[in-house]
């Protein structure tokens, strides 16, 4: 590198601040971390883009304290799986359904809390440079001074599917590019009736009137093959192929905003290359349907938060970094596949009519509806957390640990409540662990015992699956489960490294 640089030294580079770079470096600061956030842009864009929230980042943001300063969120039981109607209100938590917040408040709330818990936010820097050196990386920035220079432990590019960092790094990205795609423009001073994946001779129409009462319309015509595009569309591109589809002239309105997105599916081969870590887009492309890109991302943020900021204080035990791409370059492949099914369900023109027949009866069932409501919403994540396999153990093992409204000896608490503060949790429900269980880990997880709180007069339980005892992730997900056969000891050292002295 060269130029007139200006050292800085933080233990984390976040290159991006949008909602996954936002979420991971208040991620980070809650561990102990410091953390630096690059963003290109001067200044927010106020792009809408993605607006729906699933049940399991509503549950990860309620972990963390955060929904207060959220307000009044919509909620809406209704979803879709490739435009066809999926029931999400039947899901087992308390918030099941799909959950509307722009995304542009979304990002203000979480980068309000990164900066609030310690991180800086430099805007208007552009990543052009990254060198991985033996100790660290260095990232070379075009900022408003110039060229300057930031030393990091590590490095995390969070800067969305055109990732530089991805790029500069070398990461492979193996997939296939869009095909098809969807045009979408928010339009103000139209009015058209609106569409919930409305299907026609010669295409797919949806229009939905905010409260602002500005328009969002998606639109696709049949056949009609991805355009290669380095911009975004005009709107004259939008309302012709709109007056294809429904025959309506939107020509009149003002717009907003104007994108495309399409069948796009890549993953990055490894989620990690030494100091440089990638999440969010910048490690997965795909068709946004039903929001599930920018939640993948989220969790990809809380996933590697705490990972990585154990990491860089030197408290994480052999392998918990990488047990970041282990985890969730698994969830990810599995999120792309069911989403190519749901672009091939809903992009599809009269050749998937008899797919979208059997699909639309299958879902006339509460399993296939449970399933898909699931996977999609992110609840059934389970990561192999233990010694029997992704799908061995106890119920709950690598799950995340249920809503569990609780008794302690400092008054009522929650299993939610217990993780806001984003550490590790050892808790006894039925008084079974040893005196001094936790005692070595007290800086790194908190030993709490309680007992289910009564609920309607009757005992509740701790979901369907008892438990005397159970280590939890700072992620909320559950690592050890009391069998009467081993303490907590092994997964301690497992996955919060050895005990002080």
């Amino acid at each position: 590198m060269t130029g007139h640089a200006r050292a800085a030294d933080t233990d984390v580079v976040v290159v991006g601040a949008g909602p996954v770079g936002l979420m991971l470096a208040g991620e980070l600061r809650a561990g102990g971390a410091r953390v630096t956030v690059l963003e290109r842009l001067a200044a927010p864009t106020g792009e809408s883009r993605a607006s729906t929230l699933h049940a399991r980042t509503m549950e990860i943001l309620d972990e963390r304290g955060l929904l207060d300063a959220w307000g009044t969120v919509p909620r809406a039981a209704g979803g879709h799986f490739g435009g066809i109607a999926l029931d999400f209100g039947g899901l087992d938590s308390r918030y099941a359904g799909q959950w509307k917040v722009p995304q542009t408040r979304t990002e203000h709330l979480l980068g309000e809390r990164a900066v609030r818990l310690g991180a800086v936010v430099r805007r208007g820097h552009a990543l052009v440079g990254l060198r991985q050196t033996g100790s660290g990386v260095e990232a070379e920035t075009e900022g408003p001074a110039g060229r300057s220079r930031i030393r990091a432990a590590y490095l995390v590019g969070c800067d969305g599917e055109d990732s530089t960092v991805r790029r500069l790094a070398g990461f492979a990205f193996p997939g296939t590019d869009a095909t098809r795609e969807l045009l979408r423009a928010d339009i103000a001073g139209i009015d058209v009736p609106d569409r919930r994946f409305e299907r026609h001779e010669h295409g797919l129409a949806i229009a939905h009137r905010r409260p602002d009462g500005i328009t969002r319309v998606m639109v696709h015509q049949f056949g009609r093959a991805a355009a290669p595009r380095a911009a975004a569309p005009g709107i004259a591109e939008v309302t012709s192929v709109w007056a294809k589809v429904t025959g309506e002239d939107i020509g009149a309105g003002t717009p907003v905003w104007v994108d495309a997105f399409g069948n796009a599916r890549r993953q990055a081969e490894r989620y990690r290359a030494g100091r440089v870590l990638l999440a969010g887009d910048a490690a997965h492309a795909q068709m946004p349907v039903g929001g599930q890109a920018l939640n993948l991302g989220l969790q990809d943020a809380v996933n590697l938060g705490w990972k990585l900021a154990a990491q860089v204080r030197g408290r994480a035990p052999q392998g918990l970094l990488d047990s970041y791409h282990d985890e969730r370059h698994a969830v990810g492949s599995r999120v792309l596949t069911n989403i190519e099914a749901q672009a091939t369900l809903l992009l599809g023109g009269p050749e998937v009519e008899p797919l979208r027949a059997v699909v639309t009866d299958l879902l006339g069932h509460d399993e296939v509806v449970g399933h898909l409501a699931g996977m999609i919403s992110g609840l059934d994540v389970r990561y192999p957390v233990g010694d029997d396999g992704p799908r061995g153990g106890h119920p709950l093992l690598g799950g995340r640990v249920p809503h569990w409204e609780l008794a302690t000896a400092s008054g009522a608490s929650s299993t939610t409540e217990l993780l806001r503060a984003g550490r590790g949790v050892l808790l006894d429900l039925a008084g079974c662990l040893p005196p001094g269980a936790g005692a070595g880990w007290a800086d790194r997880v908190r030993t709490v015992t309680a007992a289910p709180a009564p609920a309607d007069g009757a005992p509740s339980r701790p979901g369907t699956a008892a438990v005397p005892a159970v280590l939890i992730r700072p992620d909320g997900h559950v690592v050890w489960c009391a069998d009467g056969t081993a303490g907590p000891e092994a997964a301690l050292r497992r996955w919060f490294g050895d005990p002080h002295a």
